[in-house]
């Protein structure tokens, strides 16, 4: 993980705080069981050339006609050793990775009316293998920083950047939290299924607030039920089957969150119901998903009775 570019890149700016968390030092810092193991790894990753790349619905890097199939299988290998893909689709030198999440189809929802991203400086929070990240570049972004403490996703992003070395795209491998206070020059911020894994969802927020520059925009996407404003559902264990979640708002409540948090010019975006056809499980993601989650008898539930999930893209923007 090359982080010396993003280094300079921010040297001068109010990005600059991040630098320390960028050293060599910090990051043999990380305590992760695997840490070491996904290193060596991305040691090993073969110099491959891509001869095009494309950052639209499916994110291509290389053709299969720029490497031969000995190296296409070694590939193919070297990718499958990184699963779970959660995020995607990728295309890698004619290798389709079909991952659990369509990921396309939230940022169609999103995209045409969010504030345009060109020239902008961007953080991605909870960024996993950095898909929406290069959509981010589609869209002409000057800077994409994402963030991630899960060191097997960082490591699959940095797998596709290593084909990719001077694109201004970085995954870091730290929690929100751990971002100097100092850091404070982001002009668009999104966190996209985040908020409801933090026990503390205020604290979440305001530090997405601190992160922005002045008059700078929220991407927030989030599970919500339905429900009074001040509702906020609170799993005894689990919702569909996953242990981290805490709070699931309903969608006044949320609103409600980043108006006590300082945040102006809130909007809903865009409510769905999360299906099949948009997160399942893969060859690339063959663990449990959606339909495991659900009441086989009654969709509208989850496995554990809570009703099932729904998704929210909410907007807002800091004050100037």
């Amino acid at each position: 993980m090359d982080f010396s570019p993003l280094t300079k890149t921010i040297l001068h700016t109010k990005l600059e705080a991040l630098a320390p968390l960028l050293k060599e030092s910090s990051l043999n810092e990380i305590r992760h069981g695997d840490s070491l193991k996904w290193r060596v790894f991305l040691s090993q990753i073969p110099n491959i050339k891509p001869s095009s790349s494309t950052f639209s619905d499916v994110i291509r890097i290389g053709e299969k006609a720029d490497i031969d199939e000995t190296a296409n299988q070694e590939l193919r290998k070297i990718l499958e050793e990184i699963i779970p893909w959660r995020k995607g689709p990728f295309e890698i030198f004619g290798i389709k990775i079909d991952s659990e999440w369509q990921s396309q189809l939230k940022w169609q929802r999103l995209q045409n009316y969010i504030q345009p991203l060109k020239g902008r400086n961007v953080l991605d929070v909870g960024s996993g293998n950095g898909y929406y990240g290069f959509r981010m570049l589609e869209a002409n972004a000057d800077l994409v920083v994402g963030l991630d403490p899960h060191i097997p996703y960082v490591t699959q992003f940095w797998t596709l950047k290593s084909f990719l070395p001077d694109l201004p795209i970085f995954v870091l491998p730290y929690r929100l939290d751990q971002i100097p206070e100092k850091v404070t020059g982001f002009d668009t911020v999104f966190s996209m299924g985040v908020i409801y894994h933090r026990r503390s969802p205020i604290d979440h927020l305001l530090q997405l607030k601190r992160a922005l520059s002045p008059g700078g925009e929220l991407v927030i996407e989030t599970l919500f039920v339905e429900g009074p404003t001040g509702y906020s559902l609170t799993p005894e264990r689990k919702y569909a089957r996953m242990s981290n979640v805490w709070f699931i708002p309903s969608i006044g409540t949320i609103e409600k969150w980043l108006l006590r948090c300082g945040f102006k010019n809130i909007r809903v975006l865009d409510k769905c119901y999360t299906q099949k056809t948009e997160q399942r499980k893969t060859e690339w993601m063959p663990f449990e998903s959606l339909t495991d989650g659900l009441n086989p008898k009654d969709i509208s539930q989850t496995i554990e009775g809570s009703p099932a999930p729904g998704r929210v893209i909410i907007l807002a923007s800091s004050e100037k």
